[in-house]
């Protein structure tokens, strides 16, 4: 099996779309790196959006005060990329957690490498990573 190394730019493309892909290019062995996280879209009402989001935040009672989760974009992103793991913790799914790199923004070392787009429609309700990550 040859490891290839696959650079995806999230720049406007659906972020479910793009974490099931690279979740899947990860558990064929390709090692995954992700560029621009902040500028993926999430589809939807904006209100409903930034509500589930911040309830996820806010888990716990009195007595607990986790768990929480990041803000930061590139963790949002390859959180939900764990999630379309089998299994983050032992074998494959560990295995393919860790060939798996994020990034805000475009870092020098892959400016001159061939991105992948992934297609996917742009509906009129929508909200930036960026600004979800902000609002919670």
């Amino acid at each position: 099996m040859a490891i290839n190394k696959i650079v995806i730019d999230a720049e406007n493309s659906i972020f479910g779309r793009t974490c099931s892909y690279a979740a899947k290019q990860a558990l064929q062995g390709n090692e995954i790196v992700v560029v621009n996280c902040e500028k993926a879209v999430i589809t939807g009402n904006r209100k409903d959006i930034i509500n589930r989001y911040s309830t996820l935040r806010k888990l716990g009672g009195f007595s607990q005060k986790g768990p929480k989760r990041s803000r930061l974009t590139p963790m949002m992103f390859k959180r939900s990329i764990r999630g379309m793991l089998p299994d983050f913790r032992w074998g494959e799914g560990r295995a393919a957690f860790k060939r798996i790199m994020c990034y805000e923004g475009v870092p020098k070392e892959f400016e001159k490498d061939k991105k992948v787009k992934i297609p996917g429609t742009r509906h009129d309700k929508f909200i930036e990573l960026k600004e979800l990550s902000r609002s919670i």
